[in-house]
């Protein structure tokens, strides 16, 4: 019996033994699994970030926009100089969360300027999120400086409904663990692209108007020849862009006699150069009175949606504007101010027509040059 009583503890002492050893490397695969993700940016890179990662700050022309859409915000731990010297001006996102404008500086930020190693490592993120990413080299460069991830973003080509965005918003969600917000995001811009084409896919060519986009902000304000051939917004809502049927896929300046010749119906001005346009109208009305927009009154103002590169919240505002403007029976259900709060508070939480309406001579409109 005592013979037997020993085997059996011997066999039990092993066992023990034997499943401590498993748990033991089971749970440091675990933890060295669950340190680290390895994700792929928007260059291509394959970058290692650390998991548990509650430090960010993100660089370059609208980096900051697109954490803001996904990530927790209390989780920025630095910003650009130029966010801080633009204020809300132009950038729901800084109007949403006012508190960013308060945090140390990492950097001058803007167009024009490269990120600052330095003042990035003085608040310490665990990731460094930019839209600083012409190219592979600079990008290494700066990660190899501060020994710090660094993962590339894209607006992509055409900003709004681009693929390359969507990638990106779901870099963010994966890297800062809102996976579900980002799907969430990325879905809401899937559902406006949709609900804007159906409302007007049965539009026939002859009913739609032929329309144009003057003074369409673009590094600064611009008169009314600047404007874009494959206009994503026009694009979406089935109209006839008069810039498209010139054999002109870009952004570009008009010569003005171009302009004349095209002669769309209706035109939308850019906010953000409407006092360019209106100041050139006092100096040169007779050009305008050439055009049948302005002699039938048919004129409205859009707001301006690039701002230290795109609002995609504006855009998608504009979208249903341009929309009901062109195609009131078929928006009728949409109210303008509504719609656009409803896209804000989606994108950021808030409520904010009334204010980014205020910077703009109060928001959508239809306009009068007399």
């Amino acid at each position: 019996m005592e013979k037997r009583i020993s085997t059996l503890l011997a066999v039990l002492i092993s066992v023990s033994l034997l499943l401590v050893g498993c748990s033991t490397g089971d749970s440091t695969a675990t933890n060295n699994t669950e340190k680290e993700i390895t994700v792929t940016d928007t260059l291509g890179r394959t970058v290692t970030v650390p998991s548990d990662a509650q430090r960010f700050v993100a660089i370059g022309p609208g980096c900051l926009r697109l954490y803001c859409y996904v990530g927790d915000v209390s989780k920025i731990v630095g910003v650009e100089q130029m966010e801080v010297t633009s204020g809300v001006t132009g950038r729901p996102y800084a109007r949403a969360n006012e508190e960013l404008l308060q945090l140390p500086l990492i950097g001058p930020g803007g167009p024009g300027n490269a990120p600052d190693p330095e003042k990035i490592l003085e608040v310490n993120p665990d990731v460094i999120f930019t839209l600083y990413n012409s190219d592979v080299a600079s990008i290494d460069e700066l990660q190899t400086k501060t020994n710090i991830p660094v993962v590339t973003l894209s607006y992509g080509v055409t900003a709004v409904f681009d693929p390359e965005l969507d990638k990106s918003l779901e870099l963010i969600g994966t890297i800062t663990g809102n996976e579900e917000r980002a799907a969430e995001v990325v879905q809401f811009f899937a559902a406006c692209k949709e609900d804007l084409m159906n409302r007007t896919k049965d539009i026939t060519a002859d009913k739609k108007p032929r329309v144009y986009l003057g003074a369409q902000s673009s590094r600064g304000t611009h008169g009314i020849e600047s404007t874009s051939g494959n206009y994503a917004l026009f694009t979406v809502v089935n109209v006839r862009n008069v810039v498209d049927e010139a054999g002109i896929n870009q952004y570009v300046i008009l010569d003005k006699e171009k302009l004349l010749d095209m002669d769309p119906e209706i035109i939308f001005i850019d906010a953000g150069g409407l006092a360019n346009v209106q100041a050139d109208y006092k100096s040169n009305p007779q050009f305008y009175q050439g055009l049948s927009a302005f002699k039938t009154g048919k004129l409205y103002m859009q707001l301006p949606f690039n701002y230290y590169s795109t609002n995609i919240d504006i855009a998608l505002c504009d979208a249903y504007y341009i929309g009901s403007v062109v195609y009131p029976e078929k928006f009728s259900d949409v109210d303008i101010v509504l719609k656009s709060n409803e896209i804000f508070r989606k994108l950021l939480g808030k409520e904010l027509y009334a204010g980014v309406a205020g910077e703009y001579y109060g928001g959508f409109q239809q306009l009068s040059f007399e």
